[in-house]
């Protein structure tokens, strides 16, 4: 379930606005918006990578692993990807999760496939001793664009995982009485799992703050995505 857009906004303009503290208009909110989106998506991957380091029998941390790769399942994809294929024209990737070689209709997968630094490819396509083969295939990935060896394998087909941005949030409006209205038609809503609603408030509260120089209120809602963070890894 997505994060209503509407929602958020109003919190935000409730808590800026308390004591003054200043007003932010649908043009800076639509800015933090997206941008307090990709940092909470953004800290998806290295929360898990840092989960991932944790003893694997504690259960408790299973868990928010568990959580934390439910937020992400719906931003994945999959796709039968060849030498040369690119993600360059592609506004909603994000980053590769895993590349395999898979074969027949259902792409069964055969082999896990290795990404190797530009020095290590370039090593392996001239060496006899470290040349790899169909069998042990690996990749590089540099400006969006996938370099395998061997380019073509006869075992079958080179297909990646990988994930998607959310799409970027707009509160759309009408003006009406020189006040902007929301108009549900034009708006969309965060893609984030239902309970990031508090911390998105908070996160824009931050990047508003900054942007009407109001220290207090960046204080304030900084302490706020602290005891939140705290709160969900506890």
């Amino acid at each position: 379930m997505a994060v209503s857009i509407d929602r958020v906004y109003q919190k935000v303009l409730a808590l800026a606005n308390k004591e003054q503290r200043g007003y932010i208009t649908p043009q800076e909110f639509n800015l933090f918006a997206d941008q307090a989106q990709m940092e909470i998506f953004d800290q998806y991957f290295y929360d898990l990578e840092q989960f991932k380091r944790r003893p694997g029998s504690e259960i408790k941390h299973a868990d928010l692993g568990d959580a934390i790769l439910e937020k992400i399942d719906g931003f994945s994809k999959s796709r039968a990807v060849t030498d040369q294929f690119s993600f360059a024209n592609d506004t909603t990737f994000y980053r590769i999760e895993s590349v395999h070689l898979a074969s027949g209709e259902t792409f069964t997968v055969k082999t896990f496939v290795e990404k190797v630094t530009i020095e290590q490819f370039t090593q392996a396509a001239s060496g006899s001793l470290t040349k790899h083969t169909h069998e042990r295939p690996v990749y590089r990935f540099k400006n969006n664009k996938f370099t395998f060896n061997p380019s073509i394998n006869p075992l079958g087909d080179y297909y990646c995982y990988y994930t998607l941005k959310p799409v970027k949030p707009n509160w759309g409006y009408v003006v009406a009485n020189d006040k902007p209205l929301y108009n549900s038609t034009a708006s969309t809503d965060f893609e984030l799992h239902i309970s990031e609603e508090t911390e998105l408030v908070y996160r824009i509260l931050v990047l508003a703050g900054v942007a009407i120089e109001k220290p207090q209120l960046v204080q304030t809602a900084a302490g706020l995505v602290t005891s939140q963070i705290q709160q969900e890894k506890q």
